[in-house]
């Protein structure tokens, strides 16, 4: 009787590689995927790495562009920024990752997907609900939700099974790297009360070195995408890997994040986003130019909601296809440029211009111009009003005290 297979979520990283042993030593024949969503790595010395350590196959998958189109492009346009901090890098990137694993599986007639999440963390539920969603009848396992061993535990284990790690007990970082953002936890970051030490960035200059001279990029928008970085037309992943290096230099993008994690804890996480910093901000200042008041502000609730979904690994359901829908309606005149100022850190507009633009400036300057009919406001204001008087004119009424009568006496005869 052959062994059943497993398709193995593989990063290469500490977990996932631990995973490739602890699964064959439980009668499974392990099949290793590794989903190329920009990380930073030699690709091939981990499908090397996978296969060295026991996967009778290891896939690559080039999914950069599928990231940066089915999945970056509908966060732009819906402003997904968790707790108003977080861009969501790998929450957005797990449910790509699971649609992959559900097609090999299926090529390799495989009865279980695996993956290295841990039982404190958020990915775990969206690689699980991922394949819910997609393929209910495959079964998953999380390794190490269930052997329990410390991270200086697994590094022996992996030892002991001649499996090479780049973790050390000197620097025991977790990182996640994806096009949009780097995640970093574990190690001193597990005290929120320290201030994360230099050696935890990749991507960012320190801010204290960055340099000393701003620099300005132009982002074109069309329809709500990114598709132009300083007048040059480049595809959307060109123009994140570009801002990445350029806003990185300039210190941009750092986040030190007390995040609501989905399982009930708080947990401190540090992340780099340069790009996504950038077009985020980009993005909604485009918007707040072309779009009414009444349209974002419903909008926004919207987004909120969209963010809090990709968070919490429900990207495969009816409410985002719905969100989605419903975004993308509001794009149509999120068209023009934005200017972007980087320096020591921060990113802010310097500029925003748009054939949509609802700014007029016959309407809002106070100077020679001014086109905007100033005596139609007090009639406007008193209409406006209305309610409030009404409802004050009411209650003072009701409140007035009655006015007070006093019997008249008989007069007694003597």
């Amino acid at each position: 009787m052959s062994s059943p297979r497993v398709v193995l979520a593989y990063s290469g990283g500490l977990d996932t590689s631990v995973a490739i042993p602890w699964l064959k030593e439980r009668g499974f024949e392990v099949i290793a995927l590794t989903v190329h969503v920009g990380q930073p790595v030699d690709l091939q010395a981990v499908r090397k790495k996978a296969l060295a350590s026991g996967a009778r196959r290891a896939y690559i998958v080039d999914a950069r562009e599928e990231f940066a189109r089915d999945y970056l492009l509908p966060a732009i346009a819906a402003n997904a920024i968790y707790e108003g901090v977080y861009p969501l890098s790998t929450a957005l990137a797990r449910p790509l990752i699971g649609k992959h694993l559900v097609a090999v599986a299926r090529k390799e007639g495989a009865t279980h997907i695996a993956h290295g999440c841990t039982g404190k963390g958020n990915d775990q539920v969206r690689f699980d609900l991922s394949t819910t969603a997609l393929a209910p009848e495959l079964k998953v396992i999380a390794p190490a939700r269930e052997w329990g061993m410390t991270r200086d535990e697994e590094i022996a284990y992996a030892a002991a099974h001649n499996v090479p790690v780049i973790a050390k007990k000197s620097s025991p970082y977790s990182t996640d790297e994806n096009l949009w953002g780097r995640s970093v936890e574990c190690g001193v970051l597990e005290d929120p009360a320290i201030e994360p030490p230099e050696e935890v960035y990749d991507w960012t200059q320190s801010p204290l070195t960055a340099p000393d001279d701003p620099e300005h990029v132009r982002i074109g928008f069309e329809h709500g995408a990114p598709t132009h970085l300083n007048g040059v037309r480049m595809g959307l992943r060109a123009i994140i890997e570009q801002l990445n290096r350029t806003a990185g230099k300039h210190g941009v993008g750092r986040i030190d994040h007390l995040e609501s994690r989905l399982v009930g804890i708080k947990s401190r996480e540090v992340y780099e986003c340069p790009a996504a910093t950038v077009l985020l901000a980009a993005h909604q200042a485009l918007e707040a130019l072309v779009l009414p008041r009444d349209l974002l502000d419903f909008k926004h609730v919207g987004e909120l909601r969209y963010s809090q979904l990709i968070y919490d690994g429900l990207w495969y359901t009816p409410l985002r296809t719905a969100i989605d829908a419903f975004v993308a309606s509001t794009q149509e005149r999120v068209t023009g440029e934005v200017a972007m100022k980087l320096y020591k850190g921060s990113s802010r507009v310097s500029g925003r211009t748009s054939p949509y633009a609802l700014y007029r400036h016959d309407l809002a300057t106070y100077s020679e111009g001014d086109r905007f009919n100033a005596s139609s406001a007090e009639g406007f204001i008193y209409v406006w009003g209305l309610p409030s008087r009404t409802w004050a004119a009411v209650g003072e009424q009701k409140s007035r005290p009655a006015t007070a009568t006093v019997p008249r006496q008989r007069r007694t005869s003597r």
